[in-house]
């Protein structure tokens, strides 16, 4: 079996150094907020570009922290309204929902997969607030023109980084670094992975860091002093020492995966297979690879007959879940074509040449 993703071969390649990691961790005695995190947010903030990179439990946290100190700060109320992505993950939309503002869905650009920058400005309202661009799969979206219609009506952007780590505009711009925040998860398949959940938040503002790293502590700044009603969502020691690591071969693992990507896109030619559109191989850190057919099920089943595993990025559309029931009676087609039709291929920085070779024959043999 061609494992989707082989997160066991991922994490041996950089074992020795991992366990050299644990050891500084468990020898230091310090296990939260100490010397690990502090390193790790300087250099995730210097490779993002960033002047602040601020750790948090997990991703969906960081979407959380985001808004809900905008709130604090007094830039948005209950019953605001935040532009986003109609096909994203939920969790970009159950982060707007929990701090009491409101998701409004825009459809994507079919090829992409991305938000379709076209459709923003018709969706924007007198309660509009922010625009929530989910750089989908890996790949940027088109951040020009989303910046540009937030200077137009004076919204903030709050990135979803949570699969584009690394991703990078034609300018030299990483993700993370275009809006006015933007949150990462570092669960254990991404790019960037950690060996449990974790997250970090970008950002250049420093009111808004410094809001975000109290919230994140219980609300607090000095121990035992609460200003906000907080939450505990803190990236640990161990989390940190580990994601560390890991983020010195991000680059060159990031290029791997481009070489899997571009063996896919150059050599699949089954017209029955849809292949994504790229705008340049930069903008795209492949977290997944994701194909469209129109009989998906049949299509699983037989590469499942094959020996290649695969997962469906995602069956459920969100304003289809039973979560968000007021929004179901909503008509979005583009998303919900893209959410009956996608199915996601194996990439990782360790598939092996004859592992490649052989999903591509599968998949032409289809």
């Amino acid at each position: 079996m061609i494992k989707f993703l082989d997160l066991q071969s991922i994490n041996n390649r950089h074992k020795d150094s991992l366990m050299d990691a644990f050891e500084r961790v468990l020898d230091s005695g310090w296990y939260i907020m100490g010397a690990q995190l502090n390193k790790f947010e300087k250099n995730f903030a210097a490779y993002c570009g960033t002047k602040h990179a601020i750790g948090v439990a997990n991703g969906l946290d960081a979407l959380i922290l985001i808004l809900r100190a905008y709130k604090e700060l007094g830039n948005f109320k209950d019953g605001d309204e935040v532009i986003v992505p109609a096909n994203t993950y939920i969790a970009s939309i159950l982060a707007i929902s929990a701090n009491n503002l409101v998701p409004v869905l825009v459809e994507p650009n079919l090829q992409t997969f991305n938000i379709d920058p076209k459709l923003i400005e018709a969706a924007i309202t007198e309660k509009t607030v922010a625009i929530l661009p989910v750089h989908l799969y890996g790949q940027l979206c088109e951040m020009d023109e989303i910046i540009s219609i937030a200077k137009k009506h004076n919204l903030k952007i709050i990135e979803d980084c949570a699969q584009a780590h690394g991703a990078m505009s034609l300018g030299g711009i990483k993700a993370g670094n275009f809006g006015d925040a933007a949150g990462f998860s570092f669960y254990p398949g991404k790019n960037l992975g950690a060996l449990g959940d974790a997250g970090a938040i970008t950002t250049n503002d420093a009111a808004l860091a410094e809001t975000i790293s109290a919230l994140l502590n219980y609300g607090s700044r000095v121990k035992y002093e609460n200003i906000y009603k907080g939450v505990n969502s803190r990236l640990d020691e161990l989390q940190a020492s580990l994601l560390d690591v890991k983020l010195a071969s991000l680059e060159n693992e990031t290029e791997l995966r481009r070489k899997v990507a571009n063996r896919y896109l150059t050599e699949i030619n089954n017209p029955k297979i849809i292949l994504p559109l790229v705008d340049f191989q930069e903008s795209h850190v492949w977290h997944l690879f994701v194909i469209r057919t129109e009989n998906r099920t049949e299509l699983q089943q037989y590469l499942t007959s094959q020996g290649i595993q695969t997962v469906i990025h995602y069956p459920i559309p969100p304003h289809k879940q039973k979560a968000y029931e007021e929004l179901n009676h909503l008509s979005l087609p583009i998303s919900e074509k893209i959410h009956r039709e996608v199915i996601s291929l194996p990439i990782s920085q360790v598939m092996l040449d004859e592992e490649v070779s052989r999903v591509i024959e599968v998949v032409n043999n289809y």
